[in-house]
């Protein structure tokens, strides 16, 4: 009986977030110490298993109420019933054929929600490769970011970019650049410059998340996609400043040079807060992390950040003060 086992993981933006909605560029790397896992094998129908996540049934209003702000509203079934729509639809339209054998599909994650780690991606990328490998249809890889998105955005109606997508099909550590000059169509997709790194190239960085507060990523941006619709110089001015900074990063990393790269990620943080509304948990984790010594700067959106330390004691520090104010701090596991 076919069986396959698809896994994809959490990502931290490093630099350049969130310009990747804004023809801008970025780079991020995988965080290997969380992750989604799919699992899809041959059945006598169509079924998706339900799993902790989409539990209905509760011991009381108040483990309700807990578990809504811990998970939010929605779990992992609709990501997964809307990945299938349009990986079917996507092979129609491409005249790639589809045999008729059914399939049984379930899973868990335990990346953190709600905190900007890309969770709910992590499971459709997951489910994208389970697909594949089940109906013998490949996307091209520079093509998968995109349709990830599309997902996300036109059946769910999720705004977001494709950072995350890039870093989750590619894995490890990405440069991207989404400048329009660099667009191409593959697959009827469209497509930018996507760059593998040497994860050799990272020094010590630590990775820490809320661990009972989050926000979704269409409440965290807020109105900021209006206002660069309509030409808001500040907002126009920090987006091309985010990508930049990407592109410093990058000769940063490839020269090895920490503490520019460190100065670059608290710069980006710096901008984020000039033009963002930021809940006061959040900057006070940013803070908290600097106050130690360490860079830090927003993995994503809502509630993880990220940053460099210098030594042992240093991120003691850094888990430590960050513990104290309900926050989990990790060491990210880049690659394999």
């Amino acid at each position: 009986m076919f069986l396959t086992r698809k896994r994809a993981f959490a990502r931290a933006g490093l630099l350049g977030n969130p310009s990747d909605g804004y023809n801008g560029k970025t780079i991020s790397l995988s965080v290997r110490n969380y992750w989604a896992e799919v699992v899809l094998y041959e059945w006598d129908s169509v079924e998706i298993v339900l799993a902790q996540d989409d539990r209905a049934r509760f011991d009381s209003v108040d483990e309700l109420a807990r578990d809504v702000r811990i998970h939010g509203y929605y779990g992992g079934i609709r990501l997964i019933k809307a990945t299938i729509k349009r990986f079917v639809e996507h092979c129609h339209a491409r005249k790639l054929p589809l045999h008729d054998r059914k399939f049984s599909v379930r899973y868990q994650t335990n990346i953190p929600r709600q905190v900007g780690l890309a969770g709910s991606s992590a499971i459709i990328v997951a489910t994208l490769r389970c697909l594949m490998e089940f109906y013998d249809v490949q996307l091209p890889i520079e093509a998968q970011p995109t349709f990830v998105l599309l997902v996300e955005q036109e059946e769910l109606g999720i705004k977001v970019g494709l950072q995350d997508r890039v870093v989750q099909v590619y894995e490890d550590l990405v440069y991207m650049a989404f400048d329009p000059i660099r667009q191409r169509i593959v697959h009827g997709l469209k497509c930018y410059w996507y760059e593998r790194l040497d994860p050799l190239l990272l020094p010590p960085l630590y990775v820490s998340h809320h661990e009972t507060l989050g926000e979704p990523t269409e409440v965290f941006h807020n109105n900021i996609r209006e206002r660069f619709n309509d030409g808001d110089e500040q907002v126009v001015r920090a987006m091309k400043s985010f990508a930049q900074l990407a592109a410093e990063g990058r000769e940063a990393l490839l020269a090895r040079d920490t503490d520019r790269l460190a100065c670059l990620m608290n710069r980006n943080f710096d901008t984020r807060r000039s033009i963002y509304r930021i809940a006061a948990w959040q900057t006070e984790m940013v803070d908290t992390a600097r106050a130690c010594g360490a860079s830090a700067k927003f993995a994503g959106s809502g509630g993880a950040i990220i940053g460099t330390y210098e030594g042992e004691a240093m991120f003691d520090r850094v888990r430590a003060s960050l513990g104290a104010i309900g926050s989990r701090t990790i060491k990210p596991r880049v690659q394999e």
